[in-house]
Formats: C-alpha cells, sequence, structure tokens
C-alpha cells in the first residue's frame, strides 16, 4: 500500500532573502532580485543582469576551513538543509538517521571552482591545482556534504536534469518515501553560475535577456521578454512519511500527492512543439495524485521569459488542463529570483507549499505588454490572497527534461 508524504521542514537561499521566511515576504511584496552583477567586471559583456544572492558571506554560515573546501553550491545546499533540519524539528532522538535520505539536484555543479582551478592551472602549472578541485566540483557533493552536515545516512542522489534537476529530485524523493524505501528526505536543488563563463556561454547561445532595465529583463509570458536572467541560490525541503511525521508530532505545511516526468527527446535546447512533452509531465503528475485537471488551483510555472519556453508552456498547460486552462491561476516566480537553472524547483515549490499556507497566490511581477500566445490568467503584477487545495509546479530543462509536482492542503 502507497505511503503518504508530507512536508515537514522548508530551507531556502535565494536573491530575493537568505532565508523561508525572507523569500517568501519578498514574494508577497513584489521584490525583484535582479540588478547589476557583483562577483566579476561585466564592462566586456553584453548581459550585465543576474539574481544574486545578496550580502552573501559564507563566514557567517560556515566555519573558515569549510567555506575554503566547500564550492558556492555546496555551501548553499548546507545552509538551505540546516534550515530545513531546524524547521522539520528532525533529530536522532525522534528520527532513525538510516532511514533519512538526500536528494539535492544540481544543473552546473562547482563552475566557479572549475574557473579558478583552470586558471591556476593555465598560469601557474599542473601541479598546483588544487587537491580539492574535484571533490569541489563534483556536482552530487550538495547531496554528499549536506548528508555529512546533517549526519542523514540513508540513500543519497544527486540527480542533473539541467532546470528541472530539483524537481526531478523532489519526484523522485516522494516516490522512494511512498513506496516505503525511506521515511524521511532532505529534496531540492542548488546552483552557483553566476561566474564569467556561465554568463557568456548561455549568452552566447542566446538564452540570456541583454536587457539593462532590471524591471524589464525577466519579464515572463509578456511579449517582450528577450531571454532568461540568471539566479543563483538553494531550496531544500523534507519530505516525510505520514505517520512518521504524526508520531513525532510534526508541523505538517501540506502534502505531496503527484509526481510525473517525461522527456520530449526532440532537441537539446528547445521544448518540443506545442509543449508537448511538458504536457505529458503534467498529465502524469494530475494521474498520480488521483485527481482531475479542474482541481489545479495554480500553477507556479516554469516560466523562463524566453519566447519559446513561454509560449510552449502555455499550449502545453491548455493541452493537460483542457478547460480549467481558461480559469487556472498561472504565476512565473522568475521575475523576483531570476533563474536559479537546477534550483528553480526547490524555491519553486518552497513558493508553492508557502501559498497554498498562506492561502496567497504569487504574481508574475513587471508585466506590461500582453502576449496572445501566452493568454492565460498569469496574476499580473498584483499577488492574489485566495485558498488554495492544489498547486502544481512545473520545471522544464535543456536535453528535454519534463518534471511537474503537485502539493495539496493537508487535511
Amino acid at each position: 500500500m502507497d505511503r503518504r508524504v508530507v512536508i515537514t521542514g522548508l530551507g531556502a537561499i535565494t536573491p530575493i532573502g537568505n532565508n523561508v521566511e525572507d523569500f517568501w515576504n519578498g514574494i508577497k511584496e513584489g521584490k525583484c532580485g535582479i540588478d547589476t552583477i557583483t562577483a566579476f567586471d561585466v564592462s566586456n559583456f553584453k548581459v550585465k543582469l543576474a539574481a544574486e544572492v545578496k550580502n552573501y558571506n559564507p563566514e557567517e554560515f560556515l566555519d573558515k576551513r569549510a567555506s575554503r573546501r566547500l564550492d558556492k553550491f555546496a555551501q548553499f545546499a548546507i545552509i538551505a538543509a540546516r534550515e530545513a533540519m531546524k524547521d522539520s524539528g528532525i533529530n536522532k532522538e525522534n528520527t532513525d538517521m538510516e532511514r533519512v535520505g538526500v536528494f539535492i539536484g544540481s544543473g552546473m555543479g562547482g563552475l566557479d571552482t572549475i574557473e579558478k582551478e583552470n586558471k591556476v592551472c593555465f598560469e601557474k602549472g599542473y601541479d598546483r591545482i588544487s587537491p580539492m578541485y574535484i571533490p569541489m566540483v563534483i556536482s552530487n557533493m550538495a547531496a554528499g556534504n549536506v548528508a555529512i552536515d546533517l549526519g542523514l545516512r540513508g540513500e543519497s542522489f544527486s540527480i542533473a536534469t539541467a532546470c528541472a534537476s530539483a524537481t526531478h529530485s523532489i519526484g523522485e524523493a516522494y516516490r522512494a518515501i511512498k513506496h516505503g524505501y525511506q521515511d524521511v528526505i532532505f529534496t531540492g536543488g542548488t546552483e552557483a553560475s553566476i561566474t564569467p563563463t556561465g554568463i557568456a556561454g548561455f549568452t552566447n547561445i542566446k538564452a540570456l535577456s541583454q536587457a539593462e532595465d532590471k524591471t524589464r529583463a525577466s519579464i515572463p509570458f509578456d511579449k517582450e521578454r528577450s531571454g532568461f536572467v540568471m539566479g543563483e541560490g538553494a531550496g531544500v525541503i523534507v519530505l516525510e512519511e505520514l505517520e512518521h511525521a504524526k508520531k513525532r508530532g510534526a508541523k505538517i505545511y501540506a502534502e505531496l500527492v503527484g509526481y510525473g516526468a517525461s522527456s520530449d527527446a526532440y532537441h537539446i535546447t528547445s521544448p518540443a512543439p506545442d509543449g508537448e512533452g511538458g504536457a505529458r509531465a503534467m498529465k502524469n503528475a494530475i494521474s498520480d495524485a488521483h485527481i482531475e485537471a479542474k482541481d489545479i488551483d495554480y500553477i507556479n510555472a516554469h516560466g523562463t521569459s524566453t519566447h519559446l519556453n513561454d509560449a510552449c508552456e502555455t499550449q502545453a498547460i491548455k493541452t493537460a488542463l483542457g478547460e480549467k486552462s481558461k480559469t487556472v491561476m498561472v504565476s512565473s516566480t522568475k521575475g523576483h529570483t531570476g533563474h536559479l537553472l537546477g534550483a528553480a524547483g526547490a524555491v519553486e515549490a518552497i513558493a508553492c507549499i508557502k501559498a497554498i499556507e498562506d492561502e496567497f497566490v504569487p504574481a508574475t511581477i513587471n508585466y506590461k505588454v500582453p502576449d496572445e500566445e501566452c493568454d492565460l490568467d498569469i496574476v499580473p503584477n498584483e499577488g492574489r490572497k485566495q485558498k488554495i487545495n492544489f498547486a502544481m509546479s512545473n520545471s522544464l530543462g535543456f536535453g528535454g527534461h519534463n518534471s511537474s509536482i503537485i502539493f495539496k492542503k493537508f487535511e
């Protein structure tokens, strides 16, 4: 018999707040975390803007040795996971740590360290490369270091499906608990790719907006959209088997009831025509949740602010939801946070969970010019106070990776 899976802890570090409370307040206030890049000199770059984590000093969160030996993407994961653990109240007195897993994805891994150590290599020689180079850059080290830091001894995975990494991680964690393999899993995603080659690489495949007005750079579903804005950060949620959570008296935020995934099998960067693959992922999630399309109240869209994504995702939602697509509320929070790549689905899952808890639908901010290709109710500019029973979160990654998860108000 399938077990029920609930959310009992949240943790985040984002461009609009370095913890969950500040992040969610930023969403409700319509805060935009996009600004001129400070991590490096952008005077010779076509792209000047990104959504950086603000006022970040790793030594405020980690000891000096750890902050030197961990790439920023792993630092972010540990910070978010510590907050989630504290929030959940899980400890070795109330939980068997051999039944607690870690499924944390990353699309890019330790890109900042790769760049710095390559510079050392070419300027000073091969034998000057840091012995910590490999353990700092491999993408599984977010999950590995979280497990080490918190003493979580169950299954530990890192899923890399580009911008769908976090949502796939959450979905696979849900399945592992649902089918009895683990009792608790810390899951989500982390990313720190605002680096010279990260920005240059995405610029040169025409993915990033070159707008210099931060209020017109990440503009999902707007007719003038011209590309996404890079973000960074991490989100971690604690998934727990219902009876285990009840036994220890845990606070339950919401229930995770559906997960769907698919592959476009079409193109390395472009979505399949009409969002066919994304539609299948959404349909699979709805079927897994044992609900109907008409039950979905809110969708946190992938909504990247690229021309193809937003048009194709709109069509995918229409295909998956049918008549309900005319009234379902659909917003993208990437106007607030930029696109966190492999961490996007994690912070957007937290937005869905808080939306259910707070009865507040996030807005699609900085929206001005309607696009007939994106004619959904995108909750423009102003969030809404409204009860939500079912919220869906979509993530669509380069390579044609699609994933959707559905959260339900806990009863």
